[in-house]
């Protein structure tokens, strides 16, 4: 199971982001799906960070987001 799980700086890493990129983006509801562990704490399914970037992915440009 720990395979499966990562966490925010892995995630930041993997994406080209920041750990603090990725706090925004949970903060605004726009980035990957996470799992709080408790209070302060926050992991991340890599089967959501792909389907983040599964419905993310375009084929031009102009596309919005999901229609690729």
């Amino acid at each position: 199971m720990v395979d499966e799980t990562a966490t925010p700086k892995e995630v930041a890493a993997y994406l080209h982001t920041t750990e603090a990129g990725l706090a925004q983006m949970r903060y605004r509801g726009v980035g990957p799906k996470f799992v709080k562990v408790g209070p302060r704490k926050v992991i991340y399914r890599w089967a959501d960070v792909r389907a983040y970037l599964d419905a993310n992915t375009c084929t031009r440009t102009d596309d919005p987001r999901g229609v690729a």
